[in-house]
């Protein structure tokens, strides 16, 4: 039951220019993840590793291991218990070769939607890097109606890989098109044409051939500083590629129990990490991120896991400290902005009213509500070039919320008080 205080905030990433659901993003970012999986370990290294080098590789790898562990004890996040069952080497095993299986139940695909993507992913990824593919084109190009139940699933399959090459290439392409350009006509012309051909077998490999052409075209163009990047870019610009994290990171979070994230966490953050390269991510994308989806959770089960709040609090700080080595980056800076403006307005709506939103069973989330609200209005002050401190920040909007809120309660209790006087005092003429 929703209370009050309870409200449904609207994701700060950005809005896509088409209709793409939430399923199928969740199905995108799982192709992604499996591709990022078995192609190539899912990166290649920039620097040459010598034979004298490995040894201090393995011991940094082991560093950040141990680090990651630590991940939900630093945030203060509560798993779901699960029955103990053998508690020996053979259940920690099972749990070291099951995180894709985790996150294949968190993200809601099918075992059989699962062979599908393999199949496909096998054929090619084990040779090349998923960050130097198009995703949707090699699908599109691999899989036929024969690999699926039924036309009905082959054509939403079909329609869903159209929508992302639009999407990524078109509607929000990580570099901007140029007018003169004529790929991006003759894509559309080829994605209507696949769409109204779906099962027409020669006419949709002509179309294909024509496709695989535009697509590398429009994928690997150069910058504007003429700078060419390994990397195919299909589903790195914004705010496609956070639509499809979002995904990627709400599968932290216990199907069975939406208030607390899964008991693999750290090993599921670092297999989410592998996507990074496809989706052009980094660790301050993420940490903004996660911050967002953290604090949203909170929000959207009724405040009712205060770990929730405690854990968006500690990644703010962390937020704060990439805000200020983090200069010149415009798609960032338009994320922390309404990322941070998303959670000032909703802990200012509270704060300015205190007095009648925190009672003796709320005021411990108090604290945070009020470190979130006064850290946020600091970050985007230092952001937009005001002058003072943090200190003068955090007072002044601790003072703003004191006195409010005393008007509001004193405002409140003489209505009250009137309300009273009226009914018991008679009325004489």
């Amino acid at each position: 039951m929703r209370n009050d205080h309870t409200e449904t905030l609207p994701c700060p990433f950005g809005e896509l220019a088409t209709d793409l659901s939430d399923s199928e993003l969740r199905e995108t970012a799982y192709e992604i993840l499996v591709g990022a999986c078995l192609s190539c370990g899912g990166k290649k290294s920039n620097n040459n590793v010598t034979k004298s080098e490995k040894g201090a590789s393995t011991s940094h790898t082991s560093l950040t291991s141990r680090a990651a562990s630590k991940m939900k004890k630093a945030l203060g996040l509560r798993s779901r218990r699960k029955s103990s069952g053998n508690k020996h080497g053979k259940d920690r095993v099972k749990k070291a070769s099951s995180i894709e299986e985790t996150l294949r139940v968190q993200l809601r695909v099918s075992e059989q939607t699962d062979s599908i993507v393999r199949k496909a992913l096998s054929k090619f990824a084990a040779n090349q890097t998923i960050e130097s593919l198009v995703l949707p084109l090699e699908m599109l190009q691999q899989l036929q109606p024969s690999d699926f139940p039924n036309q009905e699933e082959y054509e939403a399959w079909q329609r869903r890989n159209l929508k992302l090459l639009e999407a990524g290439l078109l509607l929000h392409p990580l570099i901007p098109l140029n007018n003169k350009d004529t790929a991006p006509q003759q894509l559309r012309k080829v994605i209507d044409g696949v769409s109204e051909n779906p099962f027409n077998t020669v006419t949709i490999n002509e179309l294909m051939q024509a496709l695989r052409s535009i697509v590398t075209s429009l994928a690997c163009r150069s910058r504007d500083d003429g700078s060419i990047s390994d990397n195919s870019n299909w589903a790195n610009g914004f705010p496609l590629n956070l639509k499809i994290y979002k995904m990627l990171l709400e599968a932290c979070f216990d199907q069975n129990d939406e208030t607390s994230v899964v008991e693999e966490l750290d090993e599921v953050l670092e297999l989410i990490k592998k996507t990074w390269l496809v989706l052009g991510l980094n660790q301050t994308l993420h940490n903004l991120s996660f911050l967002w989806i953290l604090f949203n959770r909170y929000t959207s089960t009724e405040h009712a896991e205060g770990d929730l709040l405690n854990a968006a609090d500690k990644m703010l700080v962390r937020v704060e400290n990439d805000a200020k080595a983090l200069k010149g980056d415009a798609n960032y800076a338009k994320m922390l902005s309404s990322t941070l403006s998303a959670i000032s307005g909703w802990a200012e709506k509270r704060l300015v009213v205190y007095h009648s939103c925190f009672r003796r069973d709320n005021t411990e989330s108090m604290a945070c509500v009020v470190s979130m609200a006064v850290l946020s209005a600091k970050i985007m002050a230092e952001e937009d070039g005001v002058e003072g401190n943090g200190n003068d920040v955090g007072y002044e909007r601790v003072d703003g919320y004191i006195k409010s809120s005393l008007c509001a309660a004193f405002s409140q209790a003489s209505s009250q008080y009137l309300s009273l006087i009226f009914y018991f005092v008679p009325v004489y003429e």
